[in-house]
């Protein structure tokens, strides 16, 4: 149960709310595997993905890591915490070389404010990813652990795949673990699932990459 991925939030600017944005920001870069914000960290900034992908997760109790989204260039981070102005929801970690704009939580709702358009769009972004949560629950109970796999291959294809001579591929640091993390599932249930989908034909896998060879018949089988 997936869907086309939909313009990021910089992406649906006009060229004068970006630039007013602009101004009241400064650019920030990470490296890959930094932490851009910590989980029950204070709020002090949102941020605009410009270039590179991250992870949003939560730790369980246990030690865990729940992967909750994968985001990239365009996206708006830390918008709940400015908001209602609680702790982090999440951690966000830098998959590769990530360069953003950072805006301080005063400046952003001073923006929102001033900005009725774009406080509107901030509206339409927020139902969307609660009707992403919404979908994800829906998978959680009624797929089995190849179907929620090959939904989040499916996502990613959409988001970040790459035409290529057998498919789509997908070059994304994200390794099995974070996978595992991101469909609820073990790792070893996560190798066993990527091993029914080669099998079945539908991905070729390797190191930190996976090759999508027939994206309808994957999108059916995560349906």
């Amino acid at each position: 149960m997936t869907e086309p991925d939909t313009p990021g939030f910089w992406d649906l600017l006009s060229a004068a709310e970006a630039a007013e944005l602009e101004r009241r920001s400064h650019r920030q870069q990470w490296r890959r595997g930094a932490v851009i914000f910590r989980e029950q960290d204070r709020t002090e900034s949102v941020i605009v993905l410009r270039t590179g992908r991250v992870k949003v997760f939560c730790h369980t109790p246990g030690g865990g890591e729940v992967v909750l989204a994968i985001r990239g260039p365009g996206a708006l981070l830390g918008e709940l915490s400015a908001i209602d102005r609680e702790p982090r929801s999440a951690t966000v970690q830098a998959l590769e070389p990530v360069t953003a704009l950072a805006t301080p939580s005063p400046e952003f709702e001073a923006y929102l404010q001033a900005q009725g358009r774009v406080a509107y769009l901030l509206m339409r972004i927020l139902a969307g990813k609660l009707r992403d949560a919404d979908r994800k629950r829906i998978e959680f109970g009624a797929y089995d652990t190849t179907g929620r796999v090959a939904a989040r291959l499916v996502e990613m294809a959409e988001r970040f795949g790459r035409p290529s001579a057998a498919g789509v591929r997908i070059a994304l640091p994200l390794s099995q673990d974070e996978l595992a993390g991101w469909t609820g599932a073990s790792r070893e249930a996560v190798s066993k699932a990527l091993g029914v989908l080669r099998a079945a034909g539908l991905v070729q896998t390797g190191r930190m990459s996976v090759t999508v060879l027939d994206l309808p018949a994957l999108r059916d089988r995560a349906r």
